[in-house]
């Protein structure tokens, strides 16, 4: 019995580390999850040596749907009544699967932005939005893209 707990757990773990997550920086370094691996996992979205780049000259097009996940990211915080006080500034690098589905959001903000129980909320409610996201762009390999970021207080 004990070692079928056991099994249970390490189950558990190996799946929990292994599924679509939002975390910070932080949060990934003490979950293991080891950001220069999926470095070498996820190819460069784009890169200025389009040899190294799954999205060939298409940087607009990138870019573009990238914008465009962030607004939609930030149509989805408000309809949560996530609400930025300030603009926020952070960075983000995002671990997409071929299909386009996020498996990875990692990212951090500037020290004292949010309070801790705004930067949980964010977290909770970005787990949430990137379950169902799915980015306009496919590939035959998973990708990254990352950026800094300024989040910013609606105009109501």
């Amino acid at each position: 019995m004990k070692t079928f707990f056991t099994l249970l757990v390490i189950l558990a773990f190996y799946f929990s580390t292994y599924g679509q997550k939002a975390l910070s920086f932080s949060e990934a370094k003490i979950a293991n999850v080891n950001v220069e691996h999926l470095d070498s996992v996820y190819r460069s979205a784009v890169h200025v040596d389009t040899t190294l780049s799954v999205f060939k000259n298409r940087d607009n097009e990138v870019g573009e749907s990238y914008f465009e996940m962030l607004q939609k990211l930030g149509k989805f915080l408000k309809s949560r009544d996530f609400k930025w006080e300030k603009p926020t500034k952070g960075f983000n690098r995002i671990y997409f699967n071929k299909d386009g589905g996020i498996d990875y959001f990692i990212y951090s903000f500037r020290p004292d932005q949010l309070t801790p129980k705004q930067e949980k909320q964010f977290e909770q409610l970005l787990n949430e939005f990137i379950k169902d996201y799915r980015f306009p762009l496919t590939a035959e390999v998973g990708f990254a893209q990352c950026s800094p970021v300024t989040y910013r207080p609606s105009e109501e």
